[in-house]
Order: C-alpha cells, then structure tokens, then sequence
C-alpha cells in the first residue's frame, strides 16, 4: 500500500478545479518537490474541516488553554494561493480518520483510498493493505488554518435558492417550491 505521509507538510490545504456547481474538490499536501493530490466530495471536505475544529476546540477546553492549539487561526495565516500544479490525482478518498497524538501535540489526519466495495461491505476492523493513504501531521496552529480555508471553500460555492435552499446556478434553477419554474 503506498503511504504518502507528511509529517509535517510544509503546506495542506484543500482546494477545487473547475466552476462552482461542476467543481472537483483535492485534498493536497507538499513538502519540498513532493505533492500529493487527493480527490473527495465537497461533503467530505465539509465535514473533515468542521471534525478538525470541533477536536481542536476540544483540546483547547480540556487543556483549559494550555495544549499550543490557538483558539482562532492567527492573523495573516490564511493561504489563499491555489492547488499547486500539476494537479495528479493520486486517488480518490473513501474514508478519513482523525486523531490527536497528545506526545506530540499534532492532529493526524489519514485519507483511505475508495474501494468500490465500501458500500456493499460494513466498515473494515483493519486498514486495507491494497490501498493507498494520505497521512497529515499538522500542530496546532497549521490545523486551525487548514479548518479556516477548507470551510471558506465550501462556502464559497453556488449562492443557495431563497426559497428551497437547493444550489442556484448562473442560469437559475427549477425550484421544487415553486412549481417547477424556473427561478
């Protein structure tokens, strides 16, 4: 199984390829000329993003402030620039896990490659060793940043219907609250 472990990456963020509403969401991690990209659904971007901040947050509660996790992302911290090119997509993520490494102080995240069996089966008990994984080590203050920017990318996509909260497009969309017209 190939391991692409980045402990720690001098840079990882999430980012998209494409325009919103058809756009291709990468996980990406580099350190010196080694780049990692990794393709998943915006829903998993969504949720990796809002589990690293709820497990910061709670490091930062249990430690009563004192784990070198910050409660905000520093200022001028953000990372704004785009996925690094080229954008070679390694594999596409099933499922991720989660962790916080006390020794260390650092947030380890890992991305399983998909199995087009992960439906059909129940949840494996131990890691497949045909698969690939991405594996992140990121301290605290890197954590917060790559929480700040994967949320602001998922919110960044198409403006939602006033009416029925689905995904508007340039050209509107067929409202289910209005009777199939076109809003």
């Amino acid at each position: 199984m190939p391991v692409h472990d980045y402990d720690p990456p001098e840079r990882f963020v999430a980012g998209t390829v494409g325009e919103p509403g058809s756009r291709t969401f990468f996980l990406q991690a580099r350190s010196g000329t080694r780049l990692t990209s990794v393709a998943l659904e915006k829903a998993q971007v969504s949720a990796l993003a809002e589990r690293v901040g709820e497990l910061l947050d709670e490091i930062v509660r249990r430690s009563g402030g004192q784990a070198p996790v910050p409660a905000l992302p520093a200022a001028g911290t953000e990372d704004t620039a785009p996925l690094e090119v080229p954008i070679d997509e390694e594999f596409r993520v099933g499922t991720m896990s989660l962790a916080w490494d006390g020794e260390r102080e650092v947030v380890v995240i890992e991305c399983f490659e998909v199995d087009d069996g992960d439906a059909e089966e129940e949840l494996p008990t131990e890691p497949d060793p045909t698969r690939s994984v991405l594996r992140v080590s990121l301290d605290g203050p890197a954590a917060r940043a790559f929480t700040q920017r994967a949320l602001s990318l998922v919110a960044a996509g198409r403006p939602p219907c006033p009416f029925c909260t689905g995904p508007l497009d340039a050209s509107g969309h067929i409202c289910p609250r209005a009777n199939g017209y076109r809003r």
